[in-house]
């Protein structure tokens, strides 16, 4: 067959292939001749053409009644449009009576009109203050929600507050007045560090501070409760608290309180926040470890030392009034010496007692050196650890930079407690081995004062 005649062939069996697609359910129908081909072609197009005839009159029957709704739709929109016009003329005349009675309703307030701003500003602010004072656990919270209500409903000046609710405001006032100068104990529930909730005594101090069990309380406004403080001050503070939680009416105590009171409280964070002993202790970290454990080692021998010195020199001048020689003091075994040898020449009874005295001193003067050595070396280790500190913080700014005062003010300060420790050391020990070594000397002085009182006996007797 001719490829001109094959082409049109072939779009004919495509179309024919489609019009079988559109209905999966159709019988399927074998075509074995190009007639029945052409034939199956002009039916499928009369059906197409009589499902569009159909479509187009659907369309114009819809035409009509589209058209009808249309209609009826702009005749709504005049009709709300005219409402639209009588509701705007009526806002418009509404606007203006309510214009002339906000001047009437201003006129007749006249002066009051100040006198409630006070009032809406004094409820306001007795609101935030009472909030987060320490009376709000004897007192509760429902005066702060009345003074919130009193404080918006003065706001929206569309209605005036009552004679009562003016005086329940001058009640609220008047008795946190008060409050800032008693001193009351009352039973209420307290939160401890562990988050447990438990029933104490509290004793409120004013507005300042609240105790109980000796410790210092805080206002959790959130929870309406108090809590312990999670750190607390000094034992001379929590001393007095107890003292003054356990005090009778009546009875005068003495008590640590923060008059810049809870809602500040800079004074007792300063106390809480400030490092005690150990913790100074704490931060030399290994050479202030090592400063320390030398020094109580140097002060027990020292004070080992003078007692043990003093022992020797009660022995000594109870010997120096004695005629016969003790040997269990120096001085005793000096005078047994100088006895033993009186008969000799002058010369060797001077060499014997000199030699008995040197035999005498490295006990008397035994361990004095190991105090003062401590007292060289502590300062110095203390200066070590400063040094060392300070390479630390240095190293902290170059990371993090100088923005933080607070950081290199800490770093600073770590590095300064081992010259702190060196320094408690050093000047004790220092006094020790002064104390030490003028009581070794006071001994040895004894010996040379007694053997020199034996040359001049023998001198004498020739």
């Amino acid at each position: 067959m001719n490829r001109l005649y094959l082409l049109p062939f072939l779009l004919v069996i495509s179309f024919a292939s489609s019009l079988f697609a559109q209905d999966a359910n159709e019988e399927v129908v074998e075509i074995s001749t190009v007639e029945a081909l052409l034939a199956l072609v002009k039916e499928g197009k009369t059906q197409e053409q009589a499902a569009n005839d159909e479509r187009e009159n659907s369309f114009l029957a819809n035409k009509n009644k589209q058209a009808s709704i249309l209609a009826a739709e702009k005749r709504e929109l005049v009709r709300q449009e005219k409402i639209a016009d009588t509701l705007e003329a009526e806002y418009k005349k509404n606007e203006e009576i309510l214009r002339v009675k906000e001047d009437a309703y201003k006129k007749e307030l006249g002066s009051l009109v100040e006198l409630f701003g006070h009032l809406q500003s004094s409820a306001g602010e007795a609101a935030v203050q009472f909030s987060g004072s320490l009376t709000g656990a004897e007192y509760g919270q429902e005066r702060v929600q009345f003074l919130n209500d009193l404080t918006g409903k003065m706001s929206e000046t569309t209605e005036l507050p009552t004679i009562r609710e003016i005086e329940g405001l001058w009640y609220q006032l008047t008795r946190e007045l008060a409050a800032s100068a008693q001193v009351v104990s009352f039973t209420t529930d307290v939160i401890d560090v562990d988050g447990v909730t438990s029933e104490c005594s509290v004793t409120r101090v004013g507005l300042f501070n609240a105790v109980c069990d000796g410790k210092y309380l805080e206002y959790a406004s959130s929870k309406g409760q108090y809590a312990f403080l999670p750190r607390q001050p000094a034992g001379r503070y929590t001393k007095t608290a107890k003292a003054v939680g356990n005090a009778d009416v009546g009875d005068q105590v003495k008590f640590g309180v923060d008059p810049t009171g809870p809602t500040g409280g800079s004074l007792l964070a300063n106390l809480i926040q400030t490092p005690s002993l150990m913790e100074r202790a704490q931060q030399g970290r290994e050479v202030g470890y090592a400063i320390i454990a030398v020094g109580i080692i140097a002060v027990l021998f020292a004070f080992y030392k003078l007692y043990s010195l003093y022992m020797i020199g009660t022995a000594v001048r109870k010997q120096a009034n004695q005629e016969a020689a003790d040997i269990s003091n120096p001085l005793g075994r000096v005078l047994k010496v100088g006895k033993e040898n009186f008969e000799k020449d002058i010369d060797t009874l001077e060499l014997k007692l000199a030699e008995a005295i040197m035999a005498e001193r490295p006990a008397i003067d035994q361990g004095i050196g190991f105090i003062k050595i401590i007292s060289v070396i502590a300062p110095l280790a203390g200066l070590l650890g400063t040094v060392t500190g300070m390479i630390v913080t240095f190293q902290m700014i170059t990371l993090y930079g100088t923005g933080d005062p607070k950081l290199m003010a800490g770093g600073i300060s770590q590095a300064l407690v081992t010259t702190v420790l060196g320094l408690l050391v050093a000047i004790p020990t220092s006094l020790l081995h002064s104390f030490t070594q003028s009581s070794a000397r006071g001994i040895i002085s004894i010996l040379e004062e007694q053997s020199t009182g034996i040359l001049a006996e023998r001198a004498e007797s020739k």
